[in-house]
């Protein structure tokens, strides 16, 4: 199969070496070596169609605005009929470098910084994970951040059960009054959307590539406050982005908020082990 995928971008030689690539719960992924070159292919048995296309168009979109790396797309199924799902990539490989955090700031706040489509949210849904991700264009950033991204999220825990009453009520409650904290129209940045210390990698002579995004038009903030839940980003990327792009004072303030739809994701997805964490957040907002 994977071989017929290759002979769609010219390459008609041999597969000398296939090996699994672990680092990803949704996907099966390959370390691919040709006649030709090597190359990174995701294959999903149960994607929906377009689900590579929407990682594509992201990865697209982020090299748009030249400031920062992404693997180039060579092929991807927009159909997936009773087929598995395919996606082929160019095959990243690199060591970190003393400079790579800082250039990783730096290029990040450029992308933050160069704007975006002057409307928040998106064209197209995407996904989060494994899970859909509705999206539309919105004027207000507070009404995309709750109508798109909290209560879809919101509606998915109380179809699985993850949603008791307490729960419930103190989230409806932040969702009301969301207004009082987000910033209505902060500066349109397009976001990677989902930057743990996972979705970015180093190439040769350790230069940063962002990869597996799911992107958005959105408040920078709000790509910041993920980036710190589970870790994995040094003092000197942080520095590094500030010199580029300075943080707004209400920072710390907003923060744990938009850090609740993240782990919003993460109860809906692995379950109650994130339930004490969203708990928290609920809590200091609506106690």
């Amino acid at each position: 199969m994977i071989e017929e995928k290759l002979k769609h971008i010219g390459d008609n030689t041999s597969i000398q070496t296939k090996t699994p690539v672990s680092g990803g719960d949704i996907n099966q992924a390959y370390y691919i070596q040709t006649g030709k070159q090597a190359y990174f292919i995701k294959v999903n048995r149960q994607a929906e169609s377009g689900f590579f296309q929407v990682e594509a168009n992201g990865l697209e979109r982020i090299r748009s605005t030249q400031t920062i790396a992404v693997p180039e797309v060579y092929y991807f199924d927009q159909s997936s009929g009773d087929q598995e799902m395919t996606l082929i990539m160019e095959w990243i490989q690199g060591e970190k470098t003393a400079t790579t955090e800082q250039q990783l700031g730096e290029q990040l706040a450029s992308m933050h910084a160069a704007g975006g489509s002057g409307q928040y949210g998106l064209d197209q849904s995407t996904y989060v994970g494994k899970l859909h991700q509705p999206n539309g264009w919105y004027t207000d950033w507070a009404d995309y951040f709750r109508e798109c991204r909290l209560q879809p999220q919101f509606d998915i825990a109380v179809q699985l059960n993850r949603m008791n009453q307490n729960r419930r009520m103190k989230l409806e409650k932040l969702m009301d009054n969301l207004d009082k904290y987000l910033p209505k129209q902060p500066q349109v940045s397009l976001l990677h959307g989902d930057l743990w210390g996972g979705n970015w990698i180093a190439g040769q002579a350790g230069k940063p590539y962002l990869i597996d995004p799911s992107i958005l038009y959105g408040d920078h903030l709000f790509e910041l406050s993920f980036t710190e839940v589970f870790g994995g980003f040094s003092n000197t990327f942080y520095s590094q982005y500030q010199n580029v792009f300075p943080l707004e004072d209400y920072y710390e303030e907003i923060k744990p908020i938009y850090q609740l739809f993240y782990l919003l994701v993460h109860l809906n997805m692995f379950g109650e082990v994130y339930g004490g964490s969203v708990d928290r957040i609920l809590k200091r907002y609506t106690s």
